[in-house]
């Protein structure tokens, strides 16, 4: 019995190939699995316009050569005839996607590199020419060397012209010398700028709005003016969280005080106006306040995702993470982290590496979150002066930018560490397809807005009101006799003395011991509970006319304020992330070891930075 020719259908995930497979094959399918692997092996059989059958293989869709995953190394083993069980294709049929041509081209050209016969099939063209795009298939052969087929798999357009192009390669006619196309990771940008010229050299017209795209792109993907245009984005972003920030936070201080003086006025000086006024407004005004400048930053974020531009920052990042062995796919979990650890963590579930993905759930708590601005604002507009180092660039701002990157560089080096011991395995770049550039609706940004005000006045009025009146009662009783401090003589007092033995090598004082306890129920509560503590034990400010800031002032060092900045960009964050870790990694191994790791690390970087700024006399 003679063997049949093979051809292998192979190219990108969502090309349109399986459309392209059921369409040249029909009912004649069989599905089962390549020896020794789970990954399911589809073929069917072909009939070419001589009337010579051949078998139709489907690989699995695949970026490059370079495999992340079980489904991807079939591919490639195939190709190169190193698959257990399965001979190497006589012939290979490219499907690239016609919208999306440069992204898909890269791969096609690794393919044509092997040697084998190849016939391209540009899909979906409908679609290409419905968004105002219109190709050549005649000078996309010419760039590429091979036969190029256009076709419309789902409504079986092109199919006798690429079944007579598959006819000719069989027989031979269609044998490529191979290319010297090097697979280095290297190779990867040459690869790219190639696709790109090939995609450009194809188009025959395409509308202004694909123009501007392609426009844009080339300078917000640059190797060199993208990632400078993405600081200079963040950078822009932290200097409006303070300078646009000033007159909003003003109003809610104002109506805080104007509440704590109604009250004072109406009820009695006893326990219950103490706790009204020396808990809930004290603690939940010192963290109400910095509502707008949460706003200030998730304006800048959703301005940023609706535009389209931070699939671009993502892919800027991704060469970035690549050198510390994270898998691209982590960007996105990674960057939702930014507002919450929670739904970063949760997000990892995209990840089909799990050491990768053990990686990215392990380092997402060093993003800093939302729940961390109240603490750097405060702290750096007590301790850092606002003033300007340059034209519109504010050193408050500048500062903030810093505690970010920090954050950033921490867990770069914290997955390079990990990624060479305990998750060690080779990393896996990703391809992603780029959404159009687009003004972004205000209706929608409002609403996202909306949305996350109503998140933070929640936890304001629900866990930090309540951890705020339980860390009252802690520091109300027992009362303590006339001449003595009632928050060394209570309850929290004798805990924070306790606590102040282990943390005093860094820095830290009895404030900072009473906040950090209640500060793991969520950060803002740090803010809350230190705006508590002044309001119950402040002899010389009994009117409460002293802010919270006025108070650090008066009672922190620099080398204190810097160390407490450093220690909130490394330990571990809310009670909820470490739920969630627990819940995503089927257990209590990893939590505490990401617990564990993080408070080492934040009382290392604390104690480095209090005694560097001791050193320099700060």
């Amino acid at each position: 019995m003679s063997i049949l020719p093979l051809v292998a259908l192979v190219g990108n995930p969502n090309a349109g190939k399986s459309a392209l497979f059921n369409a040249l094959t029909g009912a004649r399918q069989k599905v089962g699995n390549y020896p020794g692997v789970t990954v399911e092996r589809h073929s069917g059989r072909l009939s070419l316009d001589d009337g010579r059958p051949v078998e139709l293989v489907d690989l699995p869709g695949t970026y490059s050569l370079d495999p992340s995953s079980p489904d991807e190394q079939v591919t490639r083993d195939v190709l190169f005839g190193r698959q257990a069980g399965e001979r190497r294709p006589d012939v290979l049929v490219v499907v690239v996607d016609a919208a999306n041509l440069d992204l898909h081209l890269r791969f096609a050209l690794q393919l044509i590199a092997l040697g084998l016969p190849v016939v391209v099939a540009l899909n979906m063209v409908d679609l290409a020419e419905r968004d105002g795009l219109t190709l050549s298939a005649d000078a996309l052969s010419r760039e590429l060397g091979v036969p190029v087929v256009p076709t419309v798999a789902v409504r079986k357009r092109g199919l006798d012209t690429l079944r007579a192009a598959l006819t000719t390669a069989v027989e031979g006619g269609g044998q490529q010398d191979s290319l010297p196309l090097p697979e280095s990771a290297d190779s990867l940008p040459q690869l790219q700028r190639r696709a790109r010229e090939i995609a450009r050299a194809a188009i025959v017209s395409e509308t202004p709005v694909r123009r501007w795209n392609h426009a844009l792109d080339s300078v917000a993907l640059h190797p060199v003016i993208g990632p400078v245009l993405l600081v200079a984005l963040m950078f822009l972003m932290f200097q409006a969280v303070f300078s646009w920030s000033e007159a909003p936070i003003g109003w809610i201080e104002g109506g805080f005080a104007a509440l704590d003086e109604a009250v004072r006025g109406v009820l009695p000086d006893n326990l219950l106006r103490s706790m009204v006024t020396d808990g809930l407004i004290a603690g939940v005004g010192a963290v109400v306040v910095f509502l707008p400048q949460i706003l200030i930053l998730f304006t800048f974020i959703l301005l940023l995702e609706a535009s389209g531009y931070m699939v671009r920052a993502a892919f800027l990042m991704d060469r970035m993470m690549a050198g510390v062995g994270l898998s691209g796919r982590a960007f996105i979990p990674l960057l939702s982290s930014f507002a919450c650890a929670v739904p970063g963590i949760m997000a990892t579930r995209t990840i089909s590496d799990e050491k990768d993905r053990l990686t990215t759930i392990l380092i997402a708590p060093l993003m800093t979150c939302s729940a961390r601005l109240p603490v750097y604002t405060i702290i750096i507009g007590a301790f850092i002066p606002n003033t300007a180092v340059g034209p519109g660039v504010g050193l408050q701002g500048l500062v903030l930018l810093g505690l970010y990157l920090a954050g950033i560089v921490g867990a770069f080096v914290a997955a390079l560490v990990l990624r060479r011991t305990i998750t060690k395995g080779d990393s896996s770049g990703f391809m992603m397809e780029m959404p159009k550039y687009q003004m972004p609706r205000l209706r929608d940004v409002a609403l996202g807005l909306w949305s996350r005000a109503v998140i933070f006045l929640k936890r304001a009025g629900t866990i930090i009101a309540a951890t705020t009146v339980v860390l009252w009662l802690l520091l109300s009783f027992p009362q303590a006799p006339e001449g003595e401090s009632q928050v060394d003589y209570s309850v929290a007092g004798r805990i924070a003395s306790g606590i102040e033995v282990v943390v005093a090598p860094i820095g830290f004082n009895r404030d900072i011991s009473l906040a950090l306890i209640p500060a793991m129920a969520a950060r803002e509560v740090a803010v809350a509970a230190i705006g508590t503590v002044y309001a119950v034990d402040d002899p010389e400010d009994a009117a409460g006319e002293r802010t919270i800031i006025e108070n650090l002032q008066h009672r922190w060092s620099l080398p204190t304020a810097l160390a407490f900045l450093m220690w909130f960009v490394f330990a571990p964050q809310c009670i909820s992330t470490i739920a969630v870790t627990k819940r995503e990694t089927n257990g209590w191994k990893w939590p505490l070891f990401m617990v564990g790791y993080l408070f080492a690390a934040a009382y290392i970087m604390a104690g480095i930075t209090y005694w560097l700024a001791v050193a320099a006399g700060l």
